[in-house]
């Protein structure tokens, strides 16, 4: 599909981190926020949790889809870290970071990133109008039996309180994870891989959204 086609891509989730994710793989995403309630869902199953967040937020944004030139394609992602018989979103506070950091350190969870994706066709009338695919990523993570020093400076630069988990590995947490096992994408907040099977659910590929071949 040329860029001529009008094929668009919009990213529901103001996470940075799932955009430049996106941005480095080649694709060219807009960026709309969902602000749904997240305290809608609940549930002790994370990866139920994390895919009924992501397609609340896809589902939201969809529903403000004005009648756009070309089709568009509205992907939700959500992320919870599973530690222990806990789900962990983002922390309440430097607190709530600082005491998750003390429990996790020298152990190991697992990160569930949600994706929902919906295609909403090129007109009201088109067969593709109304199409989903969903799934959940998996990824285990490793983490460092990092100092109490560590764990101060880290929530003292703020970056735990942002994000599921209260870590990163793509930024100042990165140092902290000794190693996963699964898809690293997956734990930054967007499984490319399974970004990729969705696509092919709805008659897809990957290279027909590549900037310069797809959405602009």
């Amino acid at each position: 599909m040329a860029k001529g086609d009008g094929l668009r891509l919009v990213l529901a989730s103001a996470s940075p981190a799932r955009l430049a994710l996106l941005r480095g793989a080649g694709f060219a995403p807009e960026v709309q926020v969902s602000g749904v309630d997240e305290s809608v869902v609940v549930t002790d199953d994370a990866a139920e949790l994390c895919l009924a967040l992501a397609r609340l937020k896809a589902q939201a944004v969809a529903a403000g889809q004005g009648q756009a030139a070309g089709r568009t394609l509205v992907l939700g992602c959500d992320s919870v870290l599973a530690f222990e018989g806990q789900i962990l979103g983002k922390p309440d506070d430097a607190a709530d970071a600082t005491a998750r950091w003390k429990a996790m350190r020298g152990r190991q969870g697992v990160l569930h990133t949600g994706h929902h994706l919906i295609d909403l066709g090129a007109r009201a009338d088109d067969s593709d109008a109304g199409k989903v695919a969903e799934g959940v990523g998996r990824t285990v993570v490793h983490f460092a039996d990092v100092s109490d020093a560590e764990i101060a400076a880290y929530v003292a630069s703020a970056e735990p309180l942002y994000v599921a988990g209260a870590f990163t590995i793509d930024g100042l947490g990165g140092a902290f994870v000794e190693r996963i096992e699964g898809d690293h994408g997956n734990v930054v907040g967007l499984s490319l891989p399974l970004f990729r099977g969705l696509l092919s659910q709805v008659g897809l590929t990957v290279p027909q959204l590549w900037a310069g071949h797809g959405v602009s």
